[in-house]
């Protein structure tokens, strides 16, 4: 049985690829919000998990009316 090639993204291309700075990228990362893995001193994530995190992330349609409604009766 072959095995799939992983696509190996460093810590710079994931924080790229997310939008978002190292720092913020290794919040995530010590979090267990996005998995990781250390060879040596060196880390590296799977492109196809950091996908993942994508889509987990996406936000679902009405979620964000909290940040939208009315909070009260209009002015004139």
């Amino acid at each position: 049985m072959a095995r799939e090639q992983i696509n190996w993204l460093s810590t710079k291309e994931a924080a790229r690829r997310l939008g978002i700075t190292s720092r913020t990228l290794y919040r995530l990362i010590d979090s267990g919000q996005v998995p990781a893995y250390k060879f040596g001193r060196v880390i590296r994530l799977q492109e196809d998990e950091v996908d993942a995190f994508i889509d987990q992330a996406r936000i679902a349609p009405g979620d964000l009316e909290h940040l939208y409604a009315d909070s009260g009766p209009e002015e004139a």
